[in-house]
């Protein structure tokens, strides 16, 4: 048994924080974690859960990391060396007494206080270690932060984080059986590079941003290509190289994404992956979404409507995405590995230059409107993916992107 097992691996439930303080509590040294014998006094709070003022001198009730609750202690403030933990309690004991009619001043807290500090407490420990989970998934430069200031909802459920499309039954993806032979894919395209071999122009300029109208096609270098990683024609599986953010919304649309820098006009964002089911699945699928007042499913329908990317279960960070009337992302049908007109990868680009803090979106109706007979390929209706064209089939979503050019129904 054990000759089948030596290559196989599993990845751990714990996090490195977690297993240090494992080592640590049972004296144990690892050279791999760098926990020395001088570590095993060290304790580490994991939150603060309760307050009180005696005179002057301020008390914090501690849970420690790696120790049950039931060994909380109370520490005076001078022991705690954990200043961010104690700016996040003083912040939720303000809300707490605000919520519960409490002066500000108080010298101790209700059960009430108490337990809205604790979940809140508790949501950030959640909160913290899927944002650990989703950078160790993640296979692109840009990081991926999480917050909720607005409620105690902790991470979505049932949703895993993928780098690549995920091959539903009955889809098959071809790979090129060609590649290009430039020197310089952009300042000087061999017989027009991987766009030019299927008649179609170079997407990208010098500085990899994108300069063909939208609903033109996208044809980056592949494998089977001569130039190397740092070609300029390879943009879109770079991936994403800005630090984003979910964020909980405050106007009831769920979780949101911000991008942390700037992030030039034209410029790569992300692309939209999921699972890529066959247009029948995604009519199934489709009306229990619209049951639950939820869309995730995206048809790739650039030349024919046969294949649809349902991101409800499986997806990356555009899962979180919002619509907008007046978005700032606009999508692109990219090919890469594989040349199927009909299986397009989806990458969003954006419309103008993005502030950093400004959530990112685009419109789940977009629709290209293009003189060019190949812009006329794409019209995307992210919104009415896998459902039937009668429109009393559709339950009608209120949009809440609050711009001055809402359509006030997202379809």
């Amino acid at each position: 048994m054990a000759r089948y097992l030596k290559d196989c691996s599993v990845s751990c439930k714990y996090s490195w924080d977690d297993l240090q303080v494992l080592c640590r509590r049972q004296k144990l040294v690892c050279k791999q974690l760098a926990v020395t014998e001088n570590d095993f006094g060290d304790y580490v709070v994991e939150y603060l859960c309760n307050y009180r003022r005696i005179k002057t001198r301020e008390f914090f009730l501690v849970k420690w990391k790696g120790y049950s609750e039931s060994e909380n202690t109370w520490e005076p403030q001078k022991h705690l060396k954990c200043p961010k933990l104690l700016q996040h309690f003083r912040q939720d004991m303000r809300l707490a007494l605000l919520h519960t009619n409490m002066p500000l001043d108080t010298s101790s807290l209700d059960a009430p206080a108490v337990s809205f500090i604790i979940q809140r407490a508790k949501q950030r420990v959640k909160l913290r270690r899927w944002e650990e989970d989703l950078n160790r998934a993640c296979q692109h430069k840009g990081r991926i932060f999480v917050r909720n200031d607005v409620d105690l909802d902790g991470p979505p459920k049932n949703f895993t984080y993928i780098n690549s499309y995920k091959i539903g039954a009955g889809v098959e993806l071809n790979e090129v059986a060609v590649g290009c032979e430039c020197t310089d894919c952009i300042k000087a395209p061999v017989n027009g590079c991987c766009a030019g071999a299927s008649d179609n122009r170079t997407a990208y300029n010098d500085h990899m941003q994108v300069k063909i109208r939208p609903g033109m096609p996208i044809y980056e270098c592949n494998s089977r290509c001569g130039c190397g990683t740092d070609c300029k024609n390879r943009v879109v599986q770079r991936g994403i190289q800005y630090d984003l953010c979910i964020f909980k919304t405050a106007n009831g649309r769920g979780w949101g994404v911000r991008t942390l820098e700037r992030i030039p006009k034209n410029s790569f964002v992300m692309e939209y992956l999921g699972e890529i089911i066959t247009s029948e699945e995604a009519e199934r699928r489709g009306q229990m979404y619209d049951q639950q007042g939820v869309t995730y499913l995206f048809d790739l329908d650039y030349v024919a409507d046969v294949f649809t990317v349902d991101a409800a279960h499986y997806g990356n960070i555009s899962h979180f995405v919002n619509h907008s009337c007046n978005p700032n992302l606009q999508v692109y049908n990219v090919f890469i590995e594989n040349l199927d007109e009909r299986l397009p990868q989806i990458a969003f680009f954006a419309t103008r230059s993005i502030r950093a803090g400004e959530e990112l979106t685009f419109d789940y109706k977009m629709t290209i409107d293009e003189v060019d007979a190949e812009s006329n390929k794409m019209d995307t209706n992210f919104s009415l993916a896998g459902m039937p064209d009668a429109p009393n089939h559709r339950i009608r979503m209120e949009c809440k992107c609050g711009v001055e050019s809402c359509r006030k129904y997202l379809f």
